[in-house]
């Protein structure tokens, strides 16, 4: 079995754990609002593909549990990190202090696992004007690779109620499974043996996409996303009593 720990910060109230429990825990976007904060750090195992674990430590972003991060709890937190993801609430009235305890959390990862990956997320995108996003998310974008150095960062803009939200954390996996090149060749001969245009591998408990293989050109770049929130959206509604208390099955 391998096992590869996942850090999951940002301020209280950044959309951390709703993320997380949308992905991982079958939530759907609008019963998150009565998930509480998170206290100090809850761990959480996610078995993908067998036998890759995610070990999910999902951070609390209250200012006294930060500051505990960086301190009395440096070495135990950020030690053996495969991958930092960094959650930025995009209203988030107190960027500068936002930045800082980023930029802690960089130096923290510099010193205890060098060789960790880092994701920014610029949550919450779906309350910015439709005009307004690109631009955001660029000058977001730029300041956060400005600050990451030497480290690089890859950015995502994400919403819960949209499928951004599963093709950040589908990027995110791409990168943690080890045999990803021998998936897609696998795919490839699949999709020469029944002539397909495009095949997909999801993974069956979150609906992200693992891998895929197309021949064909397409032109709708969403497609992989739009898929894994319809199915995931179906799925979570046959689990939902009907009138009568009859229980559909899929």
């Amino acid at each position: 079995m391998m096992k590869k720990k996942v850090l999951l910060m940002g301020k209280s109230g950044s959309g951390k754990t709703s993320m997380r429990s949308i992905i991982f825990a079958n939530y759907i976007a609008r019963d998150t609002s009565r998930l509480g904060a998170t206290i100090d750090v809850e761990h959480s195992h996610v078995r993908f593909l067998g036998n890759l674990v995610l070990n999910l430590w999902d951070c609390g972003g209250q200012e006294a549990f930060m500051e505990n991060y960086f301190a009395s709890q440096r070495d135990n937190i950020f030690r053996n990190v495969e991958v930092l993801i960094y959650v930025f609430d995009v209203e988030s009235r107190e960027l500068e202090r936002d930045m800082h305890y980023y930029q802690s959390c960089l130096e923290a990862i510099l010193q205890n696992s060098p060789e960790a990956r880092v994701f920014c997320l610029i949550h919450k995108m779906d309350l910015v004007q439709d005009d307004q996003r690109d631009l955001i998310f660029r000058e977001r974008e730029e300041d956060l690779k400005r600050l990451s150095k030497p480290l690089e960062c890859v950015c995502f803009r994400t919403s819960i109620w949209d499928e951004t939200l599963y093709k950040a954390w589908s990027s995110i996996v791409y990168e943690l499974i080890p045999n990803v090149k021998e998936l897609e060749q696998n795919l490839k001969d699949f999709a020469n043996i029944i002539d397909a245009d495009e095949v997909l591998l999801f993974e069956r408990a979150t609906f992200l996409v693992i891998s895929h293989y197309r021949m064909r050109p397409h032109r709708d770049v969403n497609r992989f996303e739009k898929v894994s929130n319809i199915i995931k959206q179906f799925k979570l509604s046959c689990r939902s009593p009907c009138l009568g208390g009859i229980r559909p099955y899929c």
